[in-house]
């Protein structure tokens, strides 16, 4: 049997992981675009679905997307380009940045926290509600038991 049909017809962890990412991805943005959004892109959710509406540093964002600096601020630029965001001196230290919603942003956030919502009822309501919670569960377990930056190389 031919690699590909075999992980065609039993997809490993990985090609699960990202067909649940991919598909999520894709109805987020769709329906957000249906809503005023078509600028939006997926990329842009490794900012806007952690963006405190008060702020928060770039360094921070970074961390919590999982992306290198460089990226997150081609990313941020990017946002603030399209009127998503802007950057404002941190009131707890003058010297930092903080990345603030703009009111467009802060709206974009509330659709995509509902599409969301919406998407995790559709999924419960498939599954049942306590094997959704179950496997919710098991998918953070997972996330969290493999090192955030990659395969670990100490002996």
């Amino acid at each position: 049997m031919r690699r590909s049909t075999r992980k065609e017809q039993d997809p490993d962890l990985g090609i699960l992981a990202v067909q649940l990412s991919a598909r999520v991805q894709r109805e987020i943005f769709a329906r957000a675009a249906e809503r005023g959004f078509d600028d939006a892109r997926p990329r842009h959710g490794a900012v806007l679905a952690y963006l405190d509406p008060e702020g928060t540093r770039p360094g921070e964002l970074a961390r919590l997307a999982g992306r290198n600096k460089q990226t997150m601020g081609a990313i941020l630029d990017e946002l603030e380009r399209l009127g998503y965001v802007r950057r404002t001196p941190d009131p707890a230290d003058r010297r930092a940045k903080l990345i603030v919603p703009t009111d467009r942003g802060l709206r974009f956030m509330e659709v995509t926290d509902g599409i969301v919502d919406q998407i995790e009822r559709t999924l419960a309501d498939a599954l049942g509600s306590a094997p959704y919670r179950e496997f919710r569960t098991a998918l953070g377990r997972s996330a969290q038991s493999l090192p955030a930056g990659g395969h670990d190389t100490e002996a």
